[in-house]
């Protein structure tokens, strides 16, 4: 087994910077909002993993039932010497793809890319522990900011595989941007896999981000735990209801915190003071859902062409598999 391989491209420091100008910006906005990213500390991380448990939250339970059915095929048409993990670190997913991509005889390196250094280590130490063969080669980023400095290909081909559907965490210029560098990031020939939440029933979708017993409420709130212990913030977290609908104008589900009551909220770490009034709105995810036609052309307007599709028997998830072209397609 190979020792694997760290770069570190993303520092306490920098995520610390990075969290004081999204507060700032975003609660100087009207309406206000935060970026989803910051409801994943370590606890929030393992309210996620509990929501993804529950019998509201479909895409996760569907969208690996549909990996596991086709993986197979995947790995057949991709053929790759490289895999390459935005996020997710050392899932049931990704095994499968490990799995799959290894029964071909081509894998020969692995590249998870993650944004916390202490979630990575571990599953580079338990993937490189399980796939002895392969080279375990991580980097700390953000797939927002640092796609460029992806391992180079080298001699073989690079699958970039992004699943999870959090590709709808982001609103459509960010998508574009992300598209765009992430085909620049990649070679002629290379491949994207695309893991994306599709339009279904509203009294299917609301659910999966208002269960029953809470938890998502919880983890929501959780955005504003994280406030108080990093900036020093006094948000009474008890004091805000979660709410999630359906922005049929927008096609995404938002995640939102309502303030209960009228009060003034101190930031010291920033110097801010943040008035809420009563019934006030902030926005903490929006979570995308996609028609066939839209991401299609999205993704080809990036460049990425001779796209594969699958979608389960309720036509609730897509995953994608896309090769990136010589240059992006006019639109």
């Amino acid at each position: 087994m190979t020792a694997p391989v760290l770069d570190v491209y993303l520092s306490e420091a920098d995520a610390a910077h990075a969290l004081r100008h999204d507060v700032r910006v975003g609660l100087s906005a009207d309406p206000k909002w935060l970026p989803p990213r910051w409801l994943y500390d370590a606890r929030g991380s393992e309210l996620f993993e509990r929501i993804t448990t529950l019998p509201e939250y479909y895409p996760t339970r569907t969208e690996r039932a549909l990996l596991r059915q086709v993986v197979a095929q995947i790995a057949a048409r991709a053929a790759v010497d490289t895999l390459v993990e935005l996020g997710s670190g050392s899932s049931e997913k990704t095994r499968l793809l490990l799995d799959a991509l290894t029964a071909t005889g081509s894998l020969r390196r692995f590249v998870p890319l993650d944004v916390s250094e202490s979630a990575l280590r571990a599953a580079m130490t338990a993937v490189a522990r399980e796939y002895p063969h392969l080279v375990v080669h991580g980097v700390v980023g953000d797939f927002t900011e640092h796609l460029e400095l992806l391992p180079a290909g080298g001699s073989g081909r690079r699958l970039v595989a992004f699943l999870g559907g959090t590709i709808g965490n982001l609103v459509p210029d960010e998508r574009a941007a992300f598209f765009a560098t992430l085909h620049a990031a990649l070679d002629p020939g290379e491949l994207l896999l695309l893991g994306a939440g599709l339009i279904t029933d509203p009294a299917i979708m609301i659910p999966a981000y208002d269960d029953a017993a809470g938890v998502t409420a919880e983890f929501n709130r959780n955005v504003l735990h994280v406030l108080n212990r990093e900036l020093g913030a006094d948000f009474d977290v008890t004091a805000f209801d979660h709410i999630a609908l359906w922005d049929a104008t927008q096609e995404w589900i938002e995640m939102r915190l309502r303030a209960r009551r009228a009060m003034t909220v101190h930031v010291p770490a920033i110097g801010m003071r943040v008035q809420f009034a009563e019934g006030e709105q902030m926005r903490t995810e929006v979570s995308a859902k996609f028609r066939r036609a839209g991401l299609r052309a999205e993704l080809l307007a990036a460049g990425f062409t001779d796209q594969l599709w699958w979608t389960d028997p309720d036509d609730r998830f897509a995953l994608v598999l896309a090769t990136v072209s010589l240059r992006k397609i006019a639109s």
